[in-house]
């Protein structure tokens, strides 16, 4: 940007960039706030734009706004809607209590942007950011419902992302049903399991953190747009509150209500914090996902090597041929990143006060970044390391093979005190459980065999029945 222009505001004048399409209370923000070099999310830009776009279209049918200045608004909305003018969002997320800056920058951007194409038509109305885009709104109502609704507009595509992982997870379980493997307890050895069970429970876990998404969600659909400063919905046309709602259900696709009680709307950040925490709760399940694949592939000649992941980089500068989980290990620090987001929204969800809770920006920074973090994450561990997973049943197999706690089989035959006594033995003397539970007399060789069946112990069940 080169030159500056001289542009006014409450406080006075103030230079800007002369092609920007920001106005004087955006530069103040700017030199105000230059705390993270971060921009705003573009759900957070998408969402507090739909809301313009909706309040000049209500304004216009109610009449209350001139229908010249409010379709040239909402072109711009449309516009910024589209992709175009993301330059200029320029103010960093850590600002101003409530977001009035964000809510500022948006309203200058789409006054200014309202003016050129009035100008191209040869018009001499000009477009306020405060008395036209701005019209009975508020930072404190317009804020949220953009937190609202750049949630619900990710929405799908980050269940859709967790869901496909999930069928990744579900696809490998069917192939892999038949390969036998030593389950873990405490990282100890355990009865046996098969790799697809094992699979399958990954992609069930992955499946339910989806759902408590979607449930988590419904909460954002009651918007509290019309309430204003602090809920009373001064300067609002008593039907804009409804209007908006349905406007907006309307332009964005998502299904939207209105709110019961419009002060609690304003006082309360409580349905973006449940949100919140249910990506924690993906986060969570996620992460001890990850853990497992990193553990099942380690190795390959000194760990478990259960599966191999695929190699997609390598893995060391100075040890040449090493390969690493680099994408569970991503994953990982993905899901650290949530559970702290989650973490910074809890707490700014506690601080709101009376009427307000100024902590919003930092809620939407966030939540927004969280669910731009899981969609990534879930995607690229899908395609570059889940599809091409291997099993190593050999492996798994020669685990097994020495695992004393097959000795858990013959319980309703010799009772928990000899079981302990022959598992003891085994792995003392390096011996199976067959030979020593046979030599102990406790068992014929048909009596040992017929229990110690590793497939039909994955299935469950008293074997000694059969």
């Amino acid at each position: 940007m080169t030159g500056t222009r001289t542009e006014r505001d409450s406080m006075g004048e103030l230079e800007v960039p002369a092609d920007a399409l920001w106005g004087a209370s955006t530069q103040r923000a700017l030199e105000n706030f230059p705390v993270s070099g971060q921009r705003p999310m573009p759900m957070f830009i998408h969402g507090q734009t739909l809301v313009k776009r909706a309040a000049a279209e209500v304004h216009k049918d109610l009449e209350m706004l001139d229908p010249k200045l409010a379709e040239a608004i909402m072109k711009a909305a449309d516009e910024v809607l589209q992709g175009e003018h993301a330059e200029h969002f320029v103010v960093d997320p850590y600002q101003a209590g409530a977001g009035t800056s964000h809510n500022m920058n948006v309203n200058e951007v789409l006054a200014s942007r309202a003016n050129q194409i009035l100008e191209g038509l040869g018009a001499e109305e000009q477009v306020h950011p405060n008395d036209h885009v701005n019209m009975a709104q508020s930072t404190n109502d317009s804020i949220p419902t953009a937190i609202r609704l750049g949630c619900l507009m990710k929405l799908e595509e980050l269940t859709d992302e967790v869901r496909g992982l999930a069928q990744a997870f579900e696809t490998k379980a069917d192939d892999w049903g038949e390969y036998i493997k030593s389950g873990r307890t405490h990282l100890q050895d355990a009865v046996p399991i098969t790799l697809g069970q094992e699979f399958h429970a990954y992609g069930t876990s992955l499946r339910r953190s989806a759902e408590k998404i979607q449930s988590s969600a419904q909460g954002l659909r009651r918007l509290g747009i019309g309430g204003t400063a602090t809920g009373s919905g001064l300067n609002a046309h008593p039907q804009y509150h409804e209007l908006m709602v349905a406007t907006l259900s309307d332009i964005s696709g998502l299904e939207l209500e209105t709110s019961d009680d419009l002060f609690e709307s304003m006082q309360s950040q409580g349905d973006a914090v449940f949100f919140s925490a249910s990506l924690r709760n993906l986060a969570t399940d996620l992460g001890r996902i990850a853990n497992d694949l990193r553990l099942l592939s380690s190795g390959p000649t000194t760990g478990l090597d259960e599966i191999r992941l695929p190699a997609v980089q390598p893995g060391s500068s100075i040890m040449p041929g090493k390969v690493n989980p680099v994408m569970a290990e991503m994953t990982n620090m993905v899901c650290y990143q949530v559970i702290g987001n989650d973490t910074c929204v809890q707490q700014a969800g506690a601080a709101g006060q009376l009427e307000l809770n100024v902590m919003m920006p930092v809620i939407a920074q966030n939540v927004f970044h969280s669910m731009h973090l899981l969609i990534s994450a879930c995607g690229l561990l899908r395609e570059k390391c889940i599809i091409g997973l291997e099993p190593q049943a050999e492996k798994a197999a020669s685990w097994l093979a020495q695992n004393p706690i097959l000795v858990t089989a013959l319980n309703p035959a010799i009772g928990y005190e000899k079981g302990a006594e022959v598992a003891k033995a085994a792995l003392a003397e390096g011996r199976s459980i067959r030979e020593i539970v046979v030599e102990k007399g406790y068992l014929t060789e048909e009596e040992a065999d017929a229990l110690l069946q590793p497939k039909r112990m994955a299935e469950g069940g008293l074997l000694s029945e059969e």
